[in-house]
């Protein structure tokens, strides 16, 4: 059955094997209605259209940064960008961010309390199950069957072969995330004709083991090591060790000693970590990608998109900000932080320049008046809208520290590539070598096997010599206990999508033990109703899939 699932073609996507994504070429053009046996009949169109696997992870649709959208009906093309909208589920409910603006269901995250009519909700789940369907389709394209009935020569379908377990990496992933966010998600792989009967609903059991099988495989059929923003063994490596770290929360059991012994392997895996960790989020970020694992690659002329790390930078500048100094055209005074966050580190700000003594981690990276923003404490001028600390408003700018992680400009403090400053180069990492570090540490103290304390207190130093320039920073063994891993990852990788499940995993997200501004919609913090673990399956996809059931609550 002919199938009209691509009706945008991606050129001049990569270019070396014809998929360079150093370059971050992910130009689309539209094409007239095309089937998938004219897409898929030539090698080319086989890079192509695996180019638009990739594609759709940095892009929200095929006409530049809005005009064409992959997922209609979206008020804003911007919100349906994957890295945005993930980032909106993993950071909006937590102690790590807030937002100002007011658009309908927005402000329902912090509040914890929103509903399976939540647009915000809506979307990213839609952009989940796209990308998982331009996978099924590029992977049942890739069977035996199919290349051998096209002519392809035995070179290119052996590249071919990897080609498809890209993109059943990029699969699991999504599948991950869908199971981190949704629990018993919708489920369907290549065997699931288009266009067919609706997918049957998995549960997290089901899903865990698909993704884990899936992964264990992939570790042996991917390359070792791949071109930069490409899929590899690493990045299956990584991906497994994060899902052993919350196989609790998932499945109801401990593997700590996988997650510990695959850590070690994407540690030991020719990984090193960025000297300077403020160079980590910068326009030429991938210049440098000796800590990155797997990024989304996002470039100012070539991927323009109001989007992932475009609407980092964007909407946390405002105010007494100088938006050149982060190297784009204005601010949309939107995410900034709880105190929380800024209170993890040994100066907040709040002491004055040269008086504390403490020393100084460099991952602290925010604006509390006019800072610059190399020397985030140091005062340079008197403010007209200082940033508080204490947040007394979810819809001020101004309540809360702005967060200046991500910046458009290089390290030799040139601006990015747009000439117009609107669309930053900032790639944004799936996986990175810290985060490997902290797995294992945190996999030790939850008494897995084959790793020991001596080597986790390595690596978290490691990461603490980096922040400080030094070893003033380190720790000792006596230091090393959970609740210190809970801070150190937020220290170490905030604003990066990963907080809500950290606070799930330590029983800190829904509980009243831990509170942060305005959780759950009370301006001291409280505890909310557990159902908030999950989010519910869009209403939508009730009404369109009777196969579905709600999760418990909503």
């Amino acid at each position: 059955m002919k199938l009209k699932i691509i009706y945008f073609i991606p050129i001049a996507a990569f270019s070396l094997l014809g998929i360079s994504g150093c370059e971050k070429q992910l130009n689309l053009v539209p094409t007239n209605e095309v089937t998938s046996d004219k897409v898929y009949s030539t090698f080319e169109g086989y890079q192509l259209s695996l180019a638009k696997v990739y594609g759709a992870y940095a892009l929200t649709g095929n006409s530049g940064p809005a005009g064409a959208p992959d997922i209609p009906g979206v008020k804003d093309e911007g919100f349906s960008d994957f890295v945005r909208g993930v980032w909106n589920l993993q950071e909006l409910p937590t102690d790590e961010a807030v937002v100002a603006w007011g658009d309908i269901g927005i402000q329902d995250f912090h509040n914890m309390n929103w509903s399976s009519s939540n647009g915000f909700i809506r979307i990213p789940y839609s952009r989940m199950f796209f990308q998982i369907t331009l996978c099924n389709e590029f992977i049942r394209q890739a069977s035996d069957g199919n290349v051998a009935k096209r002519g392809i020569s035995p070179e290119n379908v052996a590249k071919i072969k990897i080609y498809a377990q890209e993109a059943r990496f990029l699969r699991a992933f999504q599948y991950w995330t869908a199971m981190d966010l949704f629990g018993q998600p919708a489920f369907a792989t290549e065997a699931n004709a288009i266009g067919g009967i609706p997918p049957p609903q998995t549960d997290s059991k089901a899903l865990f083991d698909y993704i884990e099988n899936e992964l264990k495989e992939l570790e042996v059929s991917l390359p070792v090591t791949a071109e930069y923003g490409r899929a590899n063994a690493r990045a299956a490596q990584a991906l497994l060790a994060r899902l052993y770290l919350n196989s609790k929360t998932y499945i109801g059991q401990e593997r700590n000693t996988e997650a510990i012994s695959y850590a070690k392997k994407v540690i030991d895996g020719g990984f090193s970590l960025l000297p300077n960790y403020r160079n980590l989020m910068l326009a030429d970020n991938n210049t440098n990608p000796v800590e990155f694992i797997m990024t989304v690659n996002y470039d100012g002329v070539k991927t323009q998109s109001f989007g992932g790390t475009n609407f980092f930078v964007h909407a946390s500048v405002g105010g007494d900000m100088k938006a050149v100094e982060y190297g784009v055209d204005g601010g949309w005074e939107g995410i900034r932080t709880t105190k929380n966050l800024p209170m993890l580190f040994p100066d907040t700000g709040i002491s004055k320049p040269g008086i504390s003594t403490i020393p100084f981690d460099n991952r602290a990276q925010f604006f509390r008046s006019n800072l610059k923003p190399n020397a985030p404490w140091q005062e340079i001028s008197v403010p007209t809208k200082r940033q508080s600390l204490e947040i007394s408003s979810l819809s001020s700018f101004f309540s809360g520290y702005a967060v200046t992680k991500y910046r458009n400009v290089k390290a030799d403090g040139s601006i990015g590539n747009d000439p117009t400053r609107k669309f930053v180069d900032i790639d944004f990492p799936l996986f990175r070598l810290a985060e490997q570090h902290l797995i294992y540490a945190e996999a030790v103290l939850r008494g897995g096997s084959g790793g020991d304390r001596a080597t986790a207190l390595g690596y978290i130093n490691a990461l603490r010599q980096r922040a400080y320039g030094s070893d003033a920073g380190n720790i000792t063994d006596a230091d090393l206990t959970l609740d210190f891993i809970l801070d150190e990852r937020a220290r170490e990788l905030y604003w990066e999508g990963h907080r809500r499940t950290d606070l799930i995993r330590f029983d800190r997200f829904v509980e009243d033990s831990y509170k942060w501004p305005f959780k759950g919609g009370v301006a001291a913090g409280a505890g909310v109703d557990p159902k908030y673990k999950l989010y519910p399956l869009p209403s939508n996809e009730l009404v369109s899939n009777p196969n579905l059931k709600q999760n418990p609550g909503y």
